[in-house]
């Protein structure tokens, strides 16, 4: 039972509810004394309606694990118009602070109030960390490389990218390090919410750049919010 001056942290996945993984991993970083409630943007969805919702191009992709553990793409029109309701539900119930568990731009749900968009987040981590040099992406699909590539990009800044599945197998996750290590990165941004620390245990043993894991840098800042 959440009690009336507990510190609550709404959390909005873009897919569906329960993600036990994003929770417990925010729990662990945000601490006991706030409450969690995660939703997602495409509960109620059957599964076939799901798969009606693909994305038009890659400007519209977005990858995400479904309580199952299966991995689909989905439309980002979609998910940002379904986020944008539950979002507003959320603000309405009152919580101390919300989030939206996705590395994308999200441009409609910009002035939402006190919603916190990783991309924002991470956006001004590197650019404080990384303001001139190659900056390495881990993303989820080839197809998102143009696109994700683009967001990154600035003056002074090159970008390279090695697409991974987040629900790749060890020996995946591996080579992708290796081609990763390959190209030189300064530093590098694990751009999906649901890569994980063990993840990025296996990226850093084999590529020797720093790396931001996306759920955990936003972490911190959102307990820095509740406190």
């Amino acid at each position: 039972m959440t009690h009336p001056h507990q510190k609550r942290l709404g959390m909005l996945v873009i897919g569906q509810s329960p993600r036990a993984d994003v929770e417990a991993q925010m729990q662990s970083l945000v601490g006991p004394d706030v409450a969690i409630t995660l939703r997602g943007a495409l509960d109620g969805m059957t599964r076939a309606e799901i798969a009606a919702i693909p994305p038009i191009d890659g400007d519209d992709t977005l990858f995400t694990k479904l309580p199952s553990g299966e991995g689909v793409t989905i439309s980002k029109h979609v998910v940002e118009a379904r986020a944008k309701t539950q979002l507003a539900a959320m603000r309405a119930e009152g919580f101390t602070v919300t989030m939206l568990c996705c590395t994308g731009e999200f441009p409609a749900l910009d002035g939402e109030g006190l919603v916190v968009l990783p991309s924002a987040v991470l956006s001004g981590v590197v650019a404080g960390l990384l303001p001139r040099g190659k900056l390495g992406l881990l993303l989820p699909l080839a197809e998102q490389t143009d696109q994700l590539a683009a967001k990154w990009r600035r003056p002074g800044l090159e970008v390279v990218a090695v697409p991974l599945l987040p629900i790749a197998d060890d020996a995946t996750v591996d080579q992708a390090a290796h081609r990763l290590a390959a190209l030189s990165p300064d530093l590098v941004v694990m751009d999906c919410i649901s890569y994980t620390q063990a993840m990025k245990d296996r990226v850093r043993a084999i590529c020797p750049a720093p790396a931001i894991l996306s759920l955990t840098a936003v972490a911190r800042v959102m307990r820095e919010m509740l406190d």
